[in-house]
């Protein structure tokens, strides 16, 4: 069950508040601006999902060497995190500006011309940045990696989490024509779902600190 949970929980991650806005935008750096193919968006979309697996496998390696350490530490990483989630939520809805969330953010609308090893790095980057954005579902599954303390299992844990994460972003990728109306739906109206999307970041850190 281990591991459907996990699953779950990368898919839950997937359809988390400050990522679901973003995935148009994440799709139109795939595509590029010159070339309108659907497979290099694919293409792409694989090399980003490789690229925060990689990160999220030696996560998953730090959690098993270090269980007992969160084990035993639990309560304060959850309120650590909870912490983190809350001012996510409120720069998300402009109450605060956290820089570096923003300059990262600032950074890569500028992407241009994407290939697999630069869609690969990219996933690489944006899996840090969105450790605190995920950190309800990432916490849980480097919590029930640590608790087991198996490297072995714990990377296979962690692989699961990010193939239930990545598969809607290649689903998302491959879907494009399909999904174009709705990409613009969300881009349209980007600033109000970023404000719903920071209130509901805001209950969750709170949910986590206190439950």
């Amino acid at each position: 069950m281990d591991y459907v949970f996990t699953f779950i929980e990368g898919f839950a991650s997937f359809i988390s508040p400050c990522i679901l806005p973003m995935i148009p935008i994440y799709i139109s750096y795939f595509i590029g601006e010159d070339n309108k193919k659907v497979s290099k968006a694919v293409i792409n979309a694989i090399g980003f999902v490789l690229g925060f697996t990689t990160v999220f496998i030696l996560l998953s390696i730090l959690a098993s060497s270090f269980g007992g350490i969160i084990s035993n530490n639990i309560k304060y990483v959850k309120i650590l995190f909870g912490i983190i989630i809350i001012l996510l939520g409120l720069n998300y809805m402009e109450l605060i500006k956290i820089k570096f969330l923003n300059k990262i953010k600032t950074t890569n609308k500028n992407a241009k011309d994407l290939n697999f090893l630069k869609s690969f790095v990219f996933g690489m980057l944006f899996s840090i940045s969105w450790t605190p954005c995920i950190g309800t579902f990432l916490a849980s599954a480097l919590l029930l990696i640590s608790k087991n303390q198996d490297m072995v299992k714990g990377i296979i844990l962690m692989l699961i989490y990010s193939i239930g994460l990545g598969i809607p972003f290649i689903i998302s990728a491959a879907l494009l024509e399909k999904l174009k109306e709705v990409f613009n739906f969300v881009k349209k109206h980007y600033n109000i779902i970023k404000k719903i999307s920071g209130i509901i970041l805001i209950i969750m850190g709170i949910y986590m600190i206190f439950f």
